[in-house]
């Protein structure tokens, strides 16, 4: 039994295992690269792509609607008018649904006006309530709101993702079925050379 450490074995070393060279596999066709670069750009679409598209969509929603915020409530405010007839409330106390009433106002030149708005309450003849009127002093719907716009900009953003999605997919699902379509069309191709060799045919 040796004391002192491992044996040395004299002779030849054995031939060190190397790696394969780099470079392309010639086993993959032109068209698995093709399917391969398509996946990557998918992928690229998918995680670069989209939530560009999606946020720049919803801020441009948003922007949008905002600016529509803006004219509106720029055109529009409120004054104070009386009911012109008596409005039923709402059947329960804890609902609140929006009623046509006629009421009267003044407006700022003084003169009297007479129409119909659209009210949260009900309520008595002769109860004060508030109206949005536009420059003219005629009757206008409320402006549209901040969460408008926000809403909008969600709801643009989630679409336009959901687009590019199937846009994406669509596409890399077109383009490999056209790969596929080729690369049937090439085995069928070799397969007529190849199988008389192999199946005997051509030793009669």
């Amino acid at each position: 039994m040796n004391t002192h450490g491992p044996r040395r074995v004299f002779g030849p070393r054995p031939p060190l295992r190397r790696r394969p060279a780099g470079g392309p596999n010639p086993l993959r066709r032109r068209t698995d690269r093709i399917q391969t670069w398509c996946t990557v750009l998918f992928v690229l679409i998918l995680a670069v792509g989209l939530p560009a598209a999606a946020i720049s969509a919803g801020y441009a929603a948003h922007a949008s609607q905002m600016r529509v915020v803006a004219a509106e409530t720029s055109a529009r405010h409120q004054i104070t008018a009386r009911l012109a007839e008596a409005t039923p409330g709402p059947d329960h106390s804890d609902v609140r649904e929006p009623r046509q009433a006629r009421v009267r106002w003044v407006a700022d030149d003084g003169e009297r006006h007479t129409g119909t708005a659209t009210l949260a309450d009900g309520g008595d003849s002769g109860d004060e309530v508030r109206v949005w009127v536009n420059h003219e002093g005629a009757l206008a719907q409320p402006p549209s709101s901040p969460s408008t716009a926000r809403s909008m900009g969600w709801f643009t953003g989630c679409l336009t993702a959901a687009a590019v999605a199937a846009v994406a997919l669509t596409g890399r699902a077109r383009v490999r079925r056209a790969l596929d379509r080729g690369r049937y069309a090439r085995w069928e191709a070799e397969w007529k050379v190849v199988e008389p060799a192999w199946s005997g045919r051509n030793r009669r």
